[in-house]
Order: structure tokens, then sequence, then C-alpha cells
């Protein structure tokens, strides 16, 4: 790998590696290594479990009041695949994987590289300075994301904001319509678009109808203009800071 390549990963990261041979490794994928063992794979499985480990302190420290399953909620949203994937990119990392030819061609790269390059980079933060070193560099991306999940409450939903948004402004309530519904009994899939007096919005499908009507419910919010999706994962109310979190 170029040295300058590493150079610009680690002024994107903030951080000086004192292995860059770490950081090599952490941008090198699958698709150009002679065995999977030579590329990011195994550093993507630590990162994982640092990401993890200083989300929760985090959550832990920060919020002493919480209970088990209101900072399993905050840490499922803060450091979610999604989120993952818009991080690296919005930090640019994606554009220092080193792929396969071809891979590049494809367009944007698949959420799961995106996510994965940024923990294969969390793990390599860990072994070359620690978890102090982890922290340094994990605390400033993660404290806005968990602030702003726990300050949804997980109490609003997109249907509820929908509900609420149609019933103040329209003076209507929307209306949930199944369209089609596929699968085996054990493992149902539904479709379902939402209606708000005469204008029908882009149906969803869900592996449950409180799922997919959820979906639906995004999707008129973002047609309508009530919700707009955050760079770092999430969406928010437009012209409010009211963080809408999506239930299972």
């Amino acid at each position: 790998m170029d040295l300058s390549r590493l150079e610009a990963a680690q002024q994107t990261l903030g951080y000086q590696f004192r292995d860059p041979a770490l950081l090599e490794l952490a941008l090198l994928h699958a698709s150009v290594a002679d065995n999977r063992l030579e590329s990011n794979e195994r550093l993507e499985f630590l990162g994982d479990a640092v990401l993890g480990l200083v989300a929760c302190e985090l959550i832990y420290t920060t919020f002493p009041d919480l209970l088990e399953g209101d900072m399993t909620k905050i840490k499922s949203t803060a450091v979610s695949r999604r989120t993952c994937a818009r991080l690296a990119r919005r930090m640019g990392l994606d554009d220092l994987l080193v792929l396969g030819k071809g891979m590049r061609e494809q367009g944007e790269l698949p959420s799961s590289l995106s996510a994965a390059v940024l923990e294969s980079v969390i793990g390599a933060v860990y072994l070359d300075g620690g978890l102090e070193a982890a922290r340094a560099f994990l605390e400033p991306l993660l404290e806005p994301l968990i602030e702003a999940a726990e300050a949804s409450g997980h109490q609003q939903n997109f249907k509820s904001v929908l509900q609420q948004h149609c019933q103040q402004q329209l003076g209507i309530t929307p209306f949930y319509r199944a369209l089609d519904e596929k699968g085996p009994d054990h493992a149902k899939a539904f479709k379902i678009a939402v209606e708000i007096g005469a204008d029908a919005y882009e149906a969803a499908w869900g592996q449950s109808k409180k799922q997919a009507e959820q979906q639906a419910a995004l999707l008129a919010l973002v047609a309508l203009g009530v919700v707009a999706e955050m760079d770092g994962g999430g969406y928010v109310v437009v012209g409010d800071a009211t963080v809408v979190t999506e239930e299972d």
C-alpha cells in the first residue's frame, strides 16, 4: 500500500499509528488479499467487540438511571451496521479501502463493506494504542449518536409522528392498507401503504404488519417533508430537535 494512502487515512482518523502495518491491514479487503487471513476480516471481528464495549461503557456512565433494556435500545440504535456505514462514508474510510478490480465500478460500496472497514480500523487502533486510544477515537463519534438516541426516549416512532402531523395539520387520520403478503405462515412478509385522505404513498414490505406499517409511515413522512435523515443515521423531525427511532 502506498504511503500517501496510509497518511491520508491517519489524517482522517486523527490518530498516528506506531505500527502502520496494522492500518494497512485494516484497509485491505479480502478481494485483494492472498488469503482471507491476510485481509481485514479478523480486525473487523475485534473492532466490533471494542466498539460495543466503548458504546456500552459510555451509555452506562452517561445515564446512571437507565435500566438494562433502555441501555440496550440506545446501543442498538447508536452502533447499528447502518450507522457504522454512514460514519465510515462520512469519514471517507470506504474511499481508502483497498478493493479488488471491478468492485469500485459498481458505484457506492454496500453498507456492509463500509461498516466493516470502520470496525477493522477500530480494531487496528485498539491493537496499536490500547483501549484508551480506542476510546479517544470513538467517543467523539458515539456521544452525539447516543445522546440523540436517549433523547428520543424510544417512545416515538414513525407511526405516531405521522398520526400527530396528520391530525394537527390536516385534521385526518392516516389509514394503513395491506396490499400483499408472501411467504409461509411462520415467516410471512407484508406489503402496506399509507393513505392520507385521497393521497396514497409508497408501499413498504416488512416481516410483520407492525414493521411494514412503520416503514410505510416513514416513506410518507419523508415524502411530506416532515422527517429528514441525519448524516450519522436515524431521522429527525424537520424544524424540531425531536429524534425519531425506528421500532422493530
